[in-house]
């Protein structure tokens, strides 16, 4: 009977130890960063000396000091640097970039090819500058669902992407893709092109995005610089349609963002329940008590702004009828957006990348702080604002424990230097380091 107890307990022994080896063999290895500087976007406080710890894609602690894990751990010295949140840019275009009077002549010579491969380019620089999530307003032929795709899967380097497909618009609109062609090549484009009249239409292009793969819906509902049409701000949609075209979205689970200059554009699409305006260059007090009280955020674009008004003091650089739109809405939305701020309009970075050059996104933070928005209210707008704006707060957008492991860094304090923004030195996307 001894003898069997004895063997009994060996048995029990090699059993616990076996056990203890599985568990020790399976655990995961941390990741241990630590930063001089920590902005969490939780709140506008700047935290000094901590440790982020990541495992798997997950942040699961942040301790004071310089932690350096334990054996099989990752240790990431950031000293003399600021963390923060990875950072999210509400309206790039990957798969275009400006490039004067050849990007009117591309419509015609570019394959649905030409504009995926220029994507996947594009989507490396963006993800390079520290923007690990975009949404993208705007598609010729789907490229970018097709990439958010192949970024998923890891076969390509890039942002987390929110697709809006093909943008909506009306005829002869906005983003009405046969603008400006001769008769002969305009033809009579619909709702599967993005080009809708009336309210069974406006339903059928939404319907149409989402059976394509989009994320979000596009509008355009005024008028729009670099389109090849006379004005820049009129309302394009009317009330039904727009209304028609929120309500199917909401069935859907997207949201809507919308392209607007013009006053009453804004309004019709503010009251039919959109969740942001982009550019929103003629905002006056009654919009801006709307967007207040309907909580629609704005998504600036100054940096587009700007540069379209530069290029259009170039003789050629523009058609002839783009550029006046150009030199007079271009320098006014930076002013807008001074507005905006000061009387507590919801704000998420945006940019309009692809009007002007792809990984040169954080350029719009020095512009916002010039317009009169704190360095630390510029860095959230481009973090929690627009991880809400999306509806992944719970997600992504901050520092805290449980959330994605998105962390970017710069050298030095970007609350003292906002053009320090521009010069990202460390990208992690996913938990994955991607640029050290």
């Amino acid at each position: 009977m001894l003898k069997d107890i004895f063997k009994r307990s060996h048995i029990a022994k090699a059993v616990l130890i076996s056990a203890a080896f599985i568990v020790a063999s399976n655990a995961q290895a941390a990741t241990h960063i630590f930063a001089s500087k920590l902005i969490t976007s939780e709140d506008s406080k700047m935290q000094s000396d901590k440790t982020v710890i990541v495992e798997n894609n997950k942040i699961i602690s942040i301790v004071d000091g310089k932690n350096q894990g334990g054996e099989g751990d990752t240790f990431i010295d950031l000293s003399g640097s600021t963390l923060m949140p990875g950072l999210m840019d509400m309206h790039v275009h990957l798969s275009y970039q400006n490039e004067g009077p050849s990007s009117y002549l591309k419509r015609f010579t570019a394959n649905e090819a030409d504009y995926a491969i220029s994507a996947v380019d594009y989507a490396q620089k963006t993800l390079m500058a520290g923007f690990t999530t975009v949404r993208n307003l705007g598609d010729v032929t789907n490229e970018t669902v097709a990439l958010r795709k192949s970024i998923s899967q890891g076969v390509s380097v890039g942002p987390r992407i929110y697709s809006a497909g093909k943008s909506i618009a009306t005829t002869g609109g906005h983003a009405d893709p046969t603008n400006g062609r001769s008769s002969d090549f305009m033809g009579n484009p619909g709702p599967l092109e993005g080009v809708v009249n009336g309210v069974a239409e406006a339903r059928k292009a939404v319907r149409q995005r989402y059976k394509e793969g989009a994320d979000l819906i596009k509008i355009t509902a005024t008028g729009g610089v670099l389109s090849v049409a006379k004005s820049g701000q009129n309302p394009q949609f009317m009330t039904d349609e727009l209304e028609a075209i929120v309500q199917t979205a909401k069935d859907y689970g997207m949201t809507v963002a919308v392209h607007a200059h013009g006053k009453e554009g804004m309004k019709r699409a503010i009251l039919a329940g959109v969740d942001s305006i982009e550019h929103g260059t003629y905002m006056d007090k009654e919009i801006i008590r709307l967007m207040r009280k309907h909580d629609v955020y704005y998504v600036p674009t100054i940096l587009a702004g700007n540069f379209v008004a530069e290029k259009a003091k170039i003789d050629g650089y523009f058609p002839d009828i783009v550029r006046p739109k150009a030199a007079a809405i271009g320098p006014l939305i930076q002013k807008t957006f001074a507005r905006a701020h000061e009387n507590g309009v919801l704000i998420a970075f945006g940019t309009d990348s692809g009007v002007s050059a792809h990984g040169d996104n954080a350029q719009e933070f020095a512009l916002m702080v010039e317009a009169g928005m704190s360095e630390m209210d510029a860095i959230m707008s481009a973090t929690i604002n627009a991880a809400k704006l999306l509806k992944i707060d719970k997600e992504l957008g901050t520092i805290t424990q449980g959330k994605l492991a998105d962390l970017v860094a710069v050298k030095g304090n970007p609350l003292e230097d906002i053009t320090l923004m521009e010069k990202i030195d460390f990208v992690m996307k996913d938990g994955k380091v991607v640029k050290q």
